[in-house]
């Protein structure tokens, strides 16, 4: 008796519509609007729309309404679901291509992804893209930007954290549109209980004191600086990561800040071996 043949893994089947890997490749690089992925597939609306639901329905993609115009909505690829999903998609295809354990608790601190000494872990699944626009084996580093309204906790919290995972690879800084006169302590706090970063010293920077200055990567962390940033050149790449404040009013103190750094962390660890040259990988 010849067996069933076994059906395609999930991801295998989503993955593989053009359109779908197209939002999922444009995806993989920022997050976007609706109409500005209309524009970026070249797709009516409403198809784009109805792909978009399949992929939140799968959980790869999420949407988040927009601080800047609540009728707006950021869609976002997590790259942590879609790592842990091909690892999934190669063990069921050979026992020996699985890659690694399961995901993460959500709800905890993002994890730092060593990799692995017998094949490549889930980040190098998505390195195809250049290392860095300085290219391999040149001197300047990458330069990163990284940019929110007040300069006071996603922005910051994110230079931190780059600047700790890179270890001196990357340049990085970040300012704001309209600074507040201190860091949110619980920014201060997260980083130094959960990573062990000390910016007690640090002073929000307005982003005009950044003029003049090369960016390669230009990462807005709100959806209210990304209508206001300043133009950085040709040169520089813009990427938005719509990730809510955790200092709002009404918001949940200590715990959002904490919610906020995983998030932060485990964006920057994808981003990483976009910014450094595979051979720099530790």
């Amino acid at each position: 008796m010849v067996p069933s043949p076994q059906a395609a893994p999930a991801f295998v089947r989503l993955a593989a519509h053009p359109l779908r890997w197209r939002l999922l490749t444009e995806l993989a690089g920022s997050d976007y609007r609706v109409r500005e992925l209309v524009s970026l597939v070249g797709e009516p609306q409403n198809l784009v729309s109805y792909h978009l639901r399949l992929l939140r329905d799968s959980g790869l993609v999420t949407a988040q309404r927009s601080s800047f115009d609540a009728r707006d909505s950021y869609y976002h690829l997590d790259l942590e679901r879609c790592a842990h999903a091909l690892a999934a998609t190669g063990a069921a295809l050979h026992p020996a291509l699985r890659l690694g354990p399961g995901p993460a608790s959500p709800s905890g601190p993002a994890p730092v992804h060593p990799a692995s000494p017998s094949g490549p872990g889930p980040a190098s699944l998505f390195a195809s893209g250049p290392a860095s626009p300085s290219g391999a084996g040149s001197a300047r580093r990458t330069a990163v930007l990284f940019a929110c309204t007040g300069n006071s906790a996603r922005s910051p919290i994110a230079e931190a954290l780059l600047r700790h995972r890179a270890g001196g690879r990357v340049e990085v800084t970040s300012a704001g549109s309209d600074p507040r006169q201190r860091l949110h302590p619980d920014a201060v706090r997260v980083l130094r209980e959960r990573y062990g970063i000390d910016l007690a010293g640090q002073r929000p920077r307005h982003l005009d004191t950044m003029a003049g200055r090369r960016f390669d990567y230009v990462i807005s962390l709100c959806d209210r600086v990304r209508e206001v940033c300043p133009d950085f050149g040709d040169h520089s790449r813009r990427v938005h990561w719509s990730i809510p404040d955790p200092a709002a009013p009404g918001g949940a103190g200590p715990p959002a800040f904490a919610r906020t750094a995983a998030e932060i962390d485990t964006r920057i660890h994808y981003l990483l071996p976009q910014l450094t040259p595979q051979e720099d990988q530790p």
